[in-house]
Parts: C-alpha cells; sequence; structure tokens
C-alpha cells in the first residue's frame, strides 16, 4: 500500500490509472485542474470511492501543491498540454506551461522524504526528429540518440518539452522512472484520436459507405489501456526500472492505419469500404516501441489483442457517448 499523488489525474490515462492504484488498496490523491480532463460520470463514480481525494489545482502557480498534506511514496506526473490540435495552436504555451508544471511537481517531490519513485509521462513524439533525418530502427529501442525537428514547426514545442522534461528528471535527484507511452486507447480517451473517430464515423455509416481514411500507410503500434497501466505500475514499482527510461506500448500489435480501420469496422460488424483520404500534416510515417527492455524489467507483456481492445473500447464509447450524453475528455 502506497500512498499516492497523481497529476492530470482526471485525465485519460491518470483516470485509468486511479482505479488501477485504488483496486491495489492505494490511497490516491488527485490534482487537476480540470481544463483538460472532466468530471464525468465515470469519474464522479471513482471519487465516490474511499481512498480517493481530488485537488483542483493550478500547477502554473508557485506553491500550488502547498494545500496537499503528507508525504507520498508515489508520483505520477501526467498534467500537461497535450493533443495536436492544442500543440498546433498554443506553441509558446506547450513550451513554457509544461515546463513549469513540471518543475513545480518535481520541486515537491524533492521534499517528500519518503519517495519512492517519481513517474514522468514522456511522449513517444521524443522520436520524431531521429525519424525525420536519421536512420530510426523500427521497433525503436530507448537507447535511441534523439534528433530535434526544426524548431519553427509548432509541433516541436511539445516533444522539447517531454525532452526538456526528462533531463530534469535526469537532474532532479529523486529516484524516477521516464515512461514513453505509444498509442495508447481505450474507453474515455475523448474523441480527438484515431480509434474513438473512426468508431465514430462507422457506427454513424450505413452498410456500404465509403469512410475516409487519413494517413492509410502511416504504422502506429496501439496498446489497450489496460496493458499500459499494468506496465506503468510495475515500472513504479520495481527496482529495475528506478532512474530508467522505459517505453510503454504493445509491440505485437503494430498495424498500418487502413489495417486499424478495417478491425474497427470488423468490430461494428459493418460492410465499409475505406476511402484513402489525405497524409495528416506532420504525423510520423513508422511508430513502434521495441519493448524488450520493459518486458524484461517488470516482466510483463501486453496481452490484450487489438481486436479485443477495440470491442472493449467500442461498448464504451456506444453506451456513454454514441448512444449517451457522458461528456469526455477534449
Amino acid at each position: 500500500m502506497s500512498r499516492v499523488l497523481i497529476t492530470g489525474g482526471a485525465g485519460f490515462i491518470g483516470g485509468h490509472l486511479c482505479r488501477h492504484l485504488l483496486d491495489r488498496g492505494d490511497e490516491v490523491v488527485v490534482v487537476d485542474d480540470l481544463s483538460r480532463g472532466v468530471v464525468d460520470q465515470d469519474f464522479i463514480t471513482l471519487l465516490k470511492r474511499s481512498g480517493i481525494k481530488l485537488v483542483e489545482a493550478d500547477l502554473l502557480q508557485r506553491e500550488a501543491l502547498s494545500t496537499v498534506a503528507g508525504n507520498f511514496q508515489h508520483i505520477y506526473h501526467f498534467a500537461a498540454i497535450i493533443g495536436v490540435a492544442n500543440v498546433l495552436r498554443r506553441p509558446y504555451e506547450v513550451l513554457t506551461n509544461n515546463v513549469a508544471m513540471h518543475a513545480e511537481v518535481l520541486r515537491f517531490a524533492r521534499q517528500q522524504p519518503g519517495l519512492e519513485r517519481f513517474v514522468f509521462a514522456s511522449t513517444s513524439e521524443v522520436y520524431a526528429g531521429t525519424l525525420q533525418y536519421f536512420d530510426l530502427p523500427i521497433p525503436t529501442p530507448e537507447s535511441t540518440p534523439l534528433a530535434v525537428s526544426d524548431l519553427s514547426h509548432p509541433r516541436t514545442s511539445y516533444m522539447l518539452s517531454k525532452i526538456y522534461g526528462e533531463a530534469l528528471c535526469q537532474q532532479a535527484g529523486v529516484p524516477f522512472t521516464v515512461i514513453r507511452p505509444h498509442n495508447i486507447y481505450g474507453p474515455r480517451m475523448g474523441m480527438a484520436h484515431v480509434v474513438p473517430e473512426l468508431l465514430k464515423k462507422g457506427y454513424q455509416a450505413p452498410s456500404g459507405s465509403r469512410i475516409e481514411v487519413a494517413s492509410v500507410d502511416h504504422r502506429r503500434a496501439f496498446c489497450y489501456i489496460d496493458d499500459a497501466i499494468e506496465l506503468i505500475v510495475r515500472s513504479a514499482h520495481t527496482e529495475l526500472c528506478r532512474n530508467e527510461v522505459i517505453n510503454v506500448g504493445n509491440e505485437q500489435e503494430a498495424k498500418s492505419i487502413r489495417e486499424l480501420a478495417r478491425a474497427v469496422f470488423d468490430v461494428l460488424d459493418k460492410d465499409l469500404e475505406i476511402e484513402p483520404g489525405p497524409v495528416s500534416p506532420g504525423s510520423p510515417s513508422n511508430r513502434c516501441p521495441d519493448m524488450t527492455k520493459a518486458i524484461a524489467k517488470t516482466g510483463y507483456a501486453p496481452r490484450i489483442t487489438l481486436e479485443e481492445g477495440i470491442g472493449r473500447t467500442f461498448e464504451w464509447y456506444r453506451v456513454n457517448v454514441f448512444e449517451g450524453e457522458q461528456l469526455t475528455a477534449r
């Protein structure tokens, strides 16, 4: 049993992490300003459980965590400006705010005498510059040298904020684990992601329709949220992952977007045709994590197939979004 702080705990990965840790018997404090994560019915139900507390706080404010009392054994830092639309629209804020929030949470972590692990959520985007300019190995190991893409491109801002965040962890003097999530999907992930977008398009379309799908030849390795959470929690609790960078993903489920769309339409049990659309600007053509290190150090390999994960995701969206009124993260 641990006392755990989760920043951004009202979001997609953070919310699932809260549920997992409560099931373990941990005491969880969620810090979120609710600017992106939302208090939907799932989160309201979560907050009714014993052992969890929500603190609304703006991590851009100095001493934002001053009201969060007590010693924490584990801190998971997920709070950040994320999402391609936000990054393209607000690159300066992405750079300044993500770094400022991270620095504030690290300052708090350095004051925790019993801290066993600080887990920082980085991103698979850190590999994008290497893919653009050099010979990036696919699947990609954590040891791959990082290169930065064009500094004038707004999308670079997110990558830079996370690379800087990784460097802060390395120099802060706290026991850390950096995780690099790769295409995590599942219930309650919002609509600005390829899996729920395809589910919505396919669900609303009559059989026989042609559905436009962007970037059909791009490849991604899709990891269902339950597998991702198991990897994250194990990495936080094993000494083998102390002061290490760990990929979080599922290289066994590497698919083209065309293959993903076909899997989605099969789950929907509809006869739908794929109409290749434009390539998404700035989107890497291939992304797949080498999971050798993560599996060896955590003792866990992802188990949920793409078809099973899409099925679980569709059932949640059907009930809560497509046929319901529940809000989801933006």
